[in-house]
């Protein structure tokens, strides 16, 4: 009785490790291919759980999503100018058809990758061939990458792969050519400079010579209103005067002299130097024979 549960457990265990043999799963991410004795048999696409043949069949996966190819370092390139331009790309592919893919490159990623780093270095080099320097980086720069995965995408599907895009992620020159075009540049925007300033300096001395003349002529007509006005208060102050000397010439008199007494003698330390028989002291001598 024991032997024979020995004998069931084994063979449960053995039945097992055979079914578990039998059968695979597949990844949502995944794609498969069936091998039977190095022989591709059959390709699993869709998710889910397969069966094989133990032992003559074995299964080998491949990741069916969006794979990245990034260059290591910028690679070189002539222009049509015949100058060079250092350029770093990526491009985005995928397995597109597993069959051709395992039977071309027998499922070797990286063998797959330098075949489409060729390809796409090879028609680079041509596209670059014939553009100059401005159209490589700015003027057709998205025209060269839609072209670059046009053409790689054409040469990839014969080794089963989809080329997704192509990315000039950056074109510039070489390390020794940048410093000149740099010192180029520096001088340039320099000479702009020193334009502009020349020219802000030319407006600043038009604007401050535009403006001493306006302060000179707002002057100039600032006095003349002044003399006018002025001459025409002296004007009214004669007429004022000759009226008041026309009405009681004794009084004016008196009046003028009173006030030249006023402005002569307001502080006392005036001294004046007068003959004492002038005029000027005519009322003064009036007024002591008054108080006799």
């Amino acid at each position: 009785m024991k032997a024979n549960t020995i004998n069931f457990l084994v063979g449960g265990i053995v039945v097992l490790i055979i079914v578990s043999m039998s059968l695979f799963v597949v990844d949502q991410r995944q794609t498969a291919i069936v091998l039977q004795l190095g022989e591709l048999v059959s390709v699993k696409k869709t998710p889910g759980l397969y069966w094989k043949w133990p032992l003559i069949q074995n299964v080998r996966y491949f990741d069916s999503r969006i794979l990245t190819m990034d260059s290591v370092e910028p690679e070189r390139f002539i222009t049509a100018e015949k100058k060079n331009v250092m350029v770093d790309s990526f491009v985005k592919w995928k397995i597109d058809d597993v069959k051709q893919y395992y039977i071309s490159v027998r499922g070797d990623e990286q063998m797959a990758q330098t075949r489409l780093m060729q390809t796409v270095n090879s028609i680079m080099r041509e596209e670059f061939g014939k553009r100059s320097v401005t159209d490589v980086i700015s003027g057709e720069r998205n025209k060269i990458m839609e072209v670059l995965r046009e053409k790689a995408d054409a040469d990839a599907r014969k080794i089963g792969v989809q080329v997704m895009d192509v990315r000039l992620k950056r074109v510039d020159f070489p390390v020794e050519i940048s410093d000149s075009v740099y010192r180029r540049m520096d001088a340039e925007r320099k000479r702009v400079a020193n334009e502009l300033r020349a020219t802000g300096n030319a407006e600043s001395e038009k604007i401050r010579a535009d403006a001493d003349r306006q302060r000179e002529v707002t002057l100039a007509n600032a006095y003349r209103e002044a003399q006018k006005i002025k001459g025409d208060g002296d004007a009214k102050a004669s007429a004022l005067y000759a009226s008041a000397y026309g009405r009681n010439s004794e009084f004016y008199a008196f009046y003028r002299s009173m006030e030249a007494y006023k402005q002569s003698f307001k502080n006392k330390s005036d001294v004046m130097v007068v003959d004492p028989s002038s005029s000027f002291f005519k009322y003064l001598k009036s007024a002591s024979k008054g108080g006799k």
